[in-house]
């Protein structure tokens, strides 16, 4: 069913991004059509190529919202307010539940991997995007050493990539890991149960 574009061209635009997203994220960058795309969007082609000029310009702005949309929640998560801990349990959760919610962020990753990050090298905003969240986590971290609940020789970028890295993994990996161990890992329990593995190595690695 196609949907009735508006004359807003920020709404067109809109429309563009979360059509082309889910294009991308289903059958990747190489297997996407543009045609499949305007027709998500229910414009024509030539009005898509207006707005983004061409399809890898198209799929560098899909990468951009797509990390804008998960840095955003990230800022709103305010770790500043919250004891070290509980800050590093804060982004733990917010990290995994964001991946199990959003697993097009994921296949949309993973199509940029394969093609090693071709597309974001161009943009000068995802870099831009990161560093806000470095901070939040070494300000943490600080704290926590300072009051000597945390260790003092963490590198946020490393804690980070930790943290995502313990989600991503499970959750990319998801169809083939329940195959080879014959568990039903995307169960509400089965979830809960990494979430509190996942605090639980991490909390642990911190510890002083």
């Amino acid at each position: 069913m196609k949907v009735k574009v508006t004359r807003n061209p920020e709404r067109t635009s809109e429309q563009i991004l979360k059509a082309a997203t889910e294009e991308f994220s289903e059958h990747g960058f190489a297997g996407a059509r543009v045609d499949a795309i305007a027709a998500r969007a229910g414009i024509n082609k030539r009005m898509l190529y207006h707005y983004y000029g061409n399809k890898d310009d198209l799929f560098l702005a899909v990468m951009e919202n797509a990390y804008a949309e998960i840095r955003s929640h990230e800022h709103e998560l305010e770790l500043d307010r919250l004891d070290p801990v509980a800050a590093v349990r804060e982004l733990v959760n917010y990290t995994f539940n964001y991946f199990v919610d959003k697993p097009s962020f994921i296949r949309l990753l993973n199509t940029e991997n394969l093609h090693e990050a071709r597309h974001i090298k161009r943009s000068k905003r995802i870099p831009e995007m990161h560093s806000p969240l470095i901070v939040q986590i070494e300000r943490v971290l600080e704290r926590g050493a300072a009051a000597g609940v945390l260790r003092t020789d963490v590198d946020p970028v490393q804690l980070y990539i930790s943290i995502a890295s313990l989600g991503y993994f499970y959750l990319s990996n998801i169809h083939t890991l329940e195959t080879i161990f014959d568990k039903d890992l995307h169960a509400p329990r089965a979830l809960a149960g990494r979430l509190a593995h996942i605090e639980d190595v991490v909390i642990g690695y911190l510890r002083p």
